[in-house]
């Protein structure tokens, strides 16, 4: 198809496979090529992934970035490889969709977002649940005043247990997520990530007045953050609070609270089913006569699914690089804008916990 938009894959991480298969299933997407370090690990990749047989195989980085058919490169490197394939990216016109976290530093992100921006492509993090429609659908409540009212509070929690999830290559201190040389945010940056911009995104990405850490951030034995909280406060008095840790047992939750109703979602980031997909609006609550117990109204709302969430994100990054590829649109801001936000308010975590615990002004 002479409209497809052709990527180009740099690296063979697990979480590649799980956009291969969803890149498969999308017409206007094509799998052009997928590097590695070597050759027979990129012949691997594509054998175990049944990529298709027409796409190129590359034993270095730098080949698939030199390849001019290529659109778009998606990159699953480790944070710290970041800077250095980003910009060789924009330097080579090539549209780029960024593994979370996107860097270690504010400052890092930023010469990437203005490095691509400078060459009219277009950046994306890739925060697949942003791209869920069952999002949209929740925005519609935080949006509607008659729901929840005034928004005065978020909570959000995301863990699991990565010596489990790693067990197999010899436990977190073997992945890339527990190495300070590769990335070193840990859990913070693994899936606080995804905590700080379920925050924004609920007060509508309006950045708070500061940011202070909890007591008792762990480490592993390289340093590394394996668990830490964080408090966010905004002028008004509204705040929201986050933890994150690979010390438990999986759980991905979302509370918004209103003056009058609240939103729960408890898989928020990655949902339970490929298929269906719901969250929870609490209202309409009262005490009971005598405080013996409490009225409310729960309504639940089901979201069902034709492709992942991955698959949406995919689709929406290539609709806009082939509006800009044909003169129909221009790169869209937002997404640069969300992801230097939640930079933001990781590394003013980080800064706190560095500085014990002083809040962080931003």
């Amino acid at each position: 198809m002479a409209h497809e938009i052709k990527f180009g894959i740099l690296g063979c991480a697990n979480i590649a496979r799980c956009l291969v298969r969803s890149m498969k299933l999308l017409p206007e997407v094509k799998i052009y090529a997928i590097a590695s370090r070597t050759l027979a690990k990129a012949q691997s990749f594509a054998a175990e992934n049944e990529l298709p047989e027409e796409t190129k195989v590359y034993g270095s980085y730098d080949e698939l970035v030199e390849d001019e058919e290529v659109d778009a490169l998606y990159i699953p490197l480790p944070t710290a490889f970041h800077v250095e394939w980003v910009l060789k990216a924009a330097a080579k016109k090539k549209h780029v969709l960024l593994e979370k976290p996107p860097a270690r530093t504010v400052e890092e992100l930023k010469v990437m977002v203005e490095a691509l921006d400078k060459n009219g492509l277009q950046y994306m993090d890739g925060t697949m649940w942003m791209h869920h429609p069952r999002t949209r659908k929740m925005e519609a409540v935080l949006h509607d005043s008659s729901r929840l009212g005034r928004i005065l509070e978020v909570h959000a929690t995301f863990n699991y247990h990565a010596e489990v999830a790693y067990n197999s290559i010899g436990g977190l201190t073997a992945d890339v997520r527990g190495n300070p040389d590769l990335d070193g945010l840990g859990a913070l940056g693994d899936i606080g990530w995804y905590c700080a911009r379920g925050i924004l995104w609920a007060y509508d990405y309006e950045m708070p007045a500061s940011v202070t850490a909890h007591p008792g951030a762990s480490y592993n034995e390289k340093g590394v953050i394996v668990s830490c909280g964080a408090t966010l406060v905004w002028p008004d008095g509204r705040t929201a609070t986050f933890t994150t840790s690979f010390n438990t047992s999986h759980v991905m939750k979302l509370l918004v609270v209103g003056e009058t109703g609240s939103l729960e979602s408890d898989d928020f980031t990655l949902p339970a089913s490929n298929v269906k997909s719901s969250f929870k609006v609490v209202s309409n609550t009262s005490w009971k006569d005598k405080l013996a117990g409490w009225h409310r109204t729960e309504d639940f709302q089901e979201v069902t699914l034709e492709i992942p969430q991955e698959a949406h994100m995919i689709r929406e990054f290539a609709r806009l690089v082939a509006n800009i590829r044909n003169g129909t649109g221009a790169v869209e801001p937002k997404w640069s804008e969300i992801s230097v936000k939640t930079q933001m308010v990781l590394n003013a975590v980080k800064q706190s916990i560095e500085n014990g615990l002083k809040t962080i002004n931003l």
